[in-house]
């Protein structure tokens, strides 16, 4: 069983920037697409990132494409989100999520961190 932490949220006002992680024990992220989602309060839960076993072909949501960028460490089980150009409406918590498949779709990713709160003001 694949259990993930994210840590790196915070305060940060608008313009700024945050790394986020998220480290994997339990198992290999290897094999496993990686995936960074949001959830703010009264919204779904929504994907901003995704990213192949090999670290190729990124998906980006278009609320997010162009600020931030999905990267991962197989070698050392870590999963990273840099958030540049951060706004006050990319406030919410952000989730690291491991699904055995390609997608986008929220219910094919099975392992969750617990989330970290990313809070920009404006």
């Amino acid at each position: 069983q694949v259990q993930l932490v994210e840590s790196g949220g915070g305060l940060v006002q608008a313009g700024g920037s945050l790394r986020l992680s998220c480290a994997a024990s339990g198992g290999a992220i290897g094999s496993y697409v990686m995936g960074w989602f949001r959830q703010a309060p009264g919204k779904e839960r929504d994907i901003l990132a995704a990213l192949s076993w090999s670290g190729t072909k990124p998906f980006y949501a278009d609320a997010v494409k162009g600020r931030f960028t999905i990267d991962r460490d197989n070698t050392n089980n870590m999963v990273y989100l840099e958030m540049n150009s951060l706004k006050p409406e990319d406030t919410a918590v952000y989730y690291c999520a491991a699904s055995e498949i390609l997608s986008r779709r929220i219910d094919d990713y099975i392992h969750w961190g617990q989330g970290t709160q990313v809070t920009v003001s404006s």
